[in-house]
C-alpha cells in the first residue's frame, strides 16, 4: 500500500510539473501493476471500489494530459470522450454538491401524562391527532423516545480493537441539557435564599445524562454545561440580588407599574395619588385634611411635576431590569441550540413586568421554539399572598397615610409579574409552576425529564412564506384522562428556502440534535489508538449499504450523491469539532450487482485527548433523505 501512494503522489507531481505523456503514461503503468499485485489484500472495503477511488485520480491527471494540447490560445470547450468512458465510480471529496429541497418537517415533542401525572408511554401513530392552524394534519414521523436509554444503545457503535477493548460500563453520554436561569435582578434576599437551597437539592439528585448550566440575569456567576455538582453549588452558593438600582425608600413611592401607568399610559389619577404621595413625605401633612388640603392644592403642580419625574426614573430602570431577564433567556436559547440532546430552559423569577417589550418576549418564545428548547418557569415567591403596606423591612413600601391607594397599585403590580411567566411556558409546551411553597418539587416539575415521549413530524400543507405563526394542537382519539404537553406552535419562514441553504441548515439542526433518524442504510461505528498517554486519534466509520440505496438512472451509470457529516462533542455536550465529506458515486450496472455486497465504509479521523466523547453522525442524500445516529466513546 505505501508503494501505491508513493505512486499516486509522483502522478500528482508529474501533473504538476507537466512533464511529457510518455513519461507519465510510465508512471500510471507501474501504479497500475503495483494496484493489480496489490487488489487481493484489499479486502475491508471491496476491492474493486477502493481500486476505483485509487485509480480514477491517477487516470483523470493522465487522460487530463493527453486532452491538453501543447500550446494553444484558443479555450477548449469539449470534453474528451476518454474522461467519460473512464470516470472513477466512487469518489470522496469536500466539495458542495447539489442537494433537493425537501418537505419542510415540523417536528413536536410529546408528552402523555396520566392522572397521577405519570408519563404514558404505550401509545402509537394512530392515537394522536395534529392540527395546524385547527387545520387537520397528516403525522409522517413518529417515535417513542425513552430518555436515559441511549447509553444502552450507543454501546454497540464502538468496535473493539486492542487500542479499544471492550467494557462493561459505556460512557454516560449527554441526552438532556438544562439552562437554569435566575433572575437575580428581580430576585428578593429571602426568595433566593429558598429556591437556591431547592435548586442544589435538586441537581445533587440529577441524572448522569444530564447536564446543567446556571445563567443570572445579571451576567454575574455564570457556569456552562456539567455534571460537576460541585462546581454548581459553588455557583448557587454565588448567587444573591443584584437590582439595577439599590431598593431604598423613595419619596414619593414608586414602582415599575405605577411609572408605566403614569408615563405610557398618561392616567392622571395615578398621577395624582403620586402627587399626595410627595406632598405627604416631604411636608408629613395629610394632603386630603383641613389644614393639609389647601397647601397642596395651591402647589399641586409643583408636586405632580415631582411625581413625573420620580416616574419617568423607576420607568427605565424597570424596563432596563426588564430587559435583562429577557436577555439572558436569549442567552441561555443561543446557547442550548448549540446543545445535542433535549433542551429546556427554567426561569426562576418572582416574574417582572414587559410593558412596551411584548416584542422582545415574543422574540424569546421565537427562538425557543426554534431551537427546540421547552420553557419551564417557577414563581420564586411560592405561596404568595401580597401584603397590603409592603413587607416587614418597610423598603420603598407605599404610603398608606398621604396615597392609601398606592396599596392597591402594589397587589395589582403583584399579580401582573406573573403573566410573562405563564406566558413563556404555555407557549413553549412547559410548566408554570406557582403559587406553592415545594420549591423542590417546583423544579422536579419545570425541569425533569419525563420517563416517556413521542416525537411527532409533520409537513405542512400549502405552507405560505410569510412568518407568521402557527398554532399547533396535539389531541388524543381516546383521551381517557391523559394529559398533553407539546409546544403550541411554530413560525414559518418568510421565504422560500434556498436548496443548498436549506440542505445545509437541516444537517446542522440534525447535528446539534439526538434523535435518530434512518431513512438511509447506514451504520455509525468508532475506534480509538492511542498514540501515547496525552493523545489519541479518535476514528469514525460510517458504513453505507450501496445495494440498498435509490439511484438516479443517467448516462449508464447509477447516480447518487451523499454528504455525510460526523461532529464531536465533549463529556458536557459542547460542541469541539467537525467534518463534512461529499461521497459520489456513478456505478456501472455491473459494478452494483455484483462487486459492492460488502457495501462502503468511509472513515473520518479526529485528533482527540483521553476522555467521553458523543459522536453524532448525519448523512443526507440528494433527494432530501436523512439519516442520524449517536456513538459514545471511552478513551482511557
Amino acid at each position: 500500500m505505501p508503494l501505491i501512494c508513493k505512486y499516486l503522489e509522483v502522478a500528482f507531481f508529474a501533473k504538476r510539473r507537466i512533464l511529457s505523456i510518455v513519461q507519465q503514461r510510465r508512471i500510471f503503468s507501474l501504479a497500475m501493476k503495483s494496484l493489480t499485485r496489490a487488489s487481493a489484500s484489499l479486502l475491508s472495503v471491496p476491492g474493486f471500489l477502493l481500486l476505483a477511488i485509487l485509480v480514477g485520480p491517477l487516470f483523470l491527471i493522465i487522460s487530463s494530459a493527453q486532452d491538453q494540447p501543447k500550446q494553444s490560445s484558443t479555450p477548449q470547450t469539449e470534453a474528451a470522450p476518454v474522461a467519460e468512458k473512464t470516470a472513477p465510480e466512487v469518489t470522496s471529496h469536500d466539495e458542495a454538491t447539489t442537494f433537493k429541497v425537501n418537505v419542510r418537517l415540523v417536528l413536536l415533542r410529546v408528552v402523555v401524562r396520566d392522572a397521577q401525572g405519570h408519563a404514558v408511554g404505550n401509545l402509537q401513530r394512530e392515537d394522536f391527532q395534529l392540527l395546524d392552524n385547527k387545520k387537520p394534519q397528516l403525522i409522517t414521523q413518529f417515535s417513542i423516545e425513552q430518555p436515559g436509554s441511549q447509553v444502552a444503545k450507543e454501546q454497540k457503535t464502538q468496535i473493539a480493537t486492542a487500542e479499544a477493548p471492550k467494557t462493561n460500563a459505556p460512557p454516560e453520554i449527554p441526552e438532556r441539557f438544562v439552562a437554569y436561569v435566575f433572575d437575580d435582578v428581580h430576585l428578593e434576599t429571602k426568595d433566593l435564599m429558598a429556591v437556591r437551597g431547592a435548586a442544589d437539592k435538586y441537581l445533587n439528585s440529577s441524572r448522569p445524562t444530564d447536564r446543567a448550566c446556571i445563567i443570572t440575569t445579571s451576567g454575574q456567576g455564570n457556569v456552562d454545561f456539567t455534571d460537576d455538582h460541585a462546581k454548581l453549588h459553588e455557583a448557587l452558593l454565588r448567587l444573591q440580588p443584584r437590582p439595577v438600582m439599590g431598593t431604598t425608600n423613595s419619596c414619593p413611592h414608586m414602582t415599575y407599574y405605577m411609572a408605566d401607568m403614569i408615563v405610557n399610559k398618561n392616567m392622571p389619577d395615578v398621577l395624582l395619588v403620586a402627587a399626595k404621595d410627595a406632598f405627604h413625605c416631604t411636608t408629613t401633612l395629610d394632603p386630603e385634611s383641613p389644614s393639609g388640603a389647601p397647601i397642596f392644592l395651591a402647589h399641586i403642580d409643583e408636586y405632580r411635576q415631582m411625581a413625573q419625574s420620580f416616574a419617568y426614573g423607576a420607568l427605565s430602570t424597570g424596563e432596563q431590569e426588564s430587559r435583562l431577564a429577557l436577555d439572558a433567556l436569549k442567552n441561555a436559547m443561543r446557547r442550548l441550540a448549540a446543545a445535542p440532546g433535549q433542551r429546556l430552559a427554567v426561569l426562576v423569577s418572582p416574574g417582572f413586568l414587559t410593558p412596551l417589550l411584548e416584542y422582545d418576549v415574543s422574540d424569546v418564545i421565537d427562538k425557543a421554539l426554534h431551537a427546540g428548547v421547552v420553557v419551564g418557569t417557577l414563581d420564586a415567591r411560592g405561596l404568595y399572598v401580597p401584603q397590603v403596606g409592603g413587607d416587614i423591612s418597610g423598603e420603598n413600601a407605599p404610603d398608606m397615610m398621604g396615597a392609601p391607594e398606592e396599596a392597591v397599585y402594589d397587589i395589582d403590580a403583584a399579580s401582573q409579574n406573573d403573566m410573562v411567566l405563564g406566558q413563556l411556558a404555555d407557549a413553549t409546551g412547559g410548566v408554570f409552576f406557582h403559587n406553592n411553597n415545594d420549591l423542590l418539587n417546583g423544579f422536579r416539575e419545570t425541569s425533569a425529564a419525563p420517563e416517556y415521549y413521542y416525537v411527532l413530524g409533520f409537513a405542512p400543507q400549502n405552507l405560505k412564506y410569510d412568518g407568521r405563526f402557527h398554532t399547533l394542537s396535539v389531541k388524543l382519539a381516546h383521551p381517557a384522562k391523559l394529559t398533553i404537553q407539546a409546544r403550541k406552535g411554530y413560525f414559518a419562514p418568510k421565504q422560500a428556502p434556498n436548496a443548498d441553504e436549506e440542505a445545509k441548515q437541516e444537517i446542522e439542526e440534525a447535528l446539534f440534535s439526538q434523535e435518530e433518524m434512518h431513512d438511509l442504510p447506514v451504520q455509525l461505528h468508532t475506534q480509538f489508538f492511542k498514540a501515547n498517554d496525552l493523545d489519541a486519534k479518535l476514528s469514525v466509520l460510517v458504513h453505507v449499504d450501496v445495494k440498498r440505496l435509490h439511484y438516479v438512472k443517467a448516462e449508464g451509470r447509477n447516480n447518487k450523491d451523499l454528504t455525510i457529516a460526523a461532529a464531536l462533542f465533549d463529556h458536557n455536550g459542547s460542541f469541539i469539532k467537525g467534518n463534512e465529506k461529499i461521497l459520489e458515486m456513478h456505478l456501472k450496472d455491473d459494478t452494483l450487482d455484483r462487486k459492492v455486497d460488502n457495501g462502503v465504509t468511509l472513515k473520518t479521523s479526529f485528533d482527540v485527548k483521553p476522555g467521553s466523547y458523543l459522536v453524532r453522525l448525519v448523512v443526507r442524500d440528494n433527494e432530501g433523505l436523512l439519516s442520524a445516529e449517536n456513538g459514545a466513546i471511552e478513551i482511557p
